[in-house]
């Protein structure tokens, strides 16, 4: 097992939730919310980086 993970269980000893010690893991913690962020929008519309460019740049144009 490693350090400063834990599981909570229930009364028969399943695995129900992990306790992580964010001192030791913010990393692992930060990595493993992205990737929950990620396959949470996977049907979200897609934009290309083209198209957020042109429409950075013509914001800034509008603002200058």
């Amino acid at each position: 097992m490693m350090s400063g993970i834990g599981y909570l269980t229930d009364e028969h000893g399943d695995k129900k939730a992990v306790v992580i010690d964010l001192k030791k893991h913010a990393q692992l913690w930060e990595d493993f919310y992205d990737t929950l962020v990620v396959h949470s929008r996977k049907g979200e519309p897609r934009e290309s980086l083209e198209s957020v460019r042109r429409r950075l740049k013509a914001k800034q144009a509008a603002h200058a």
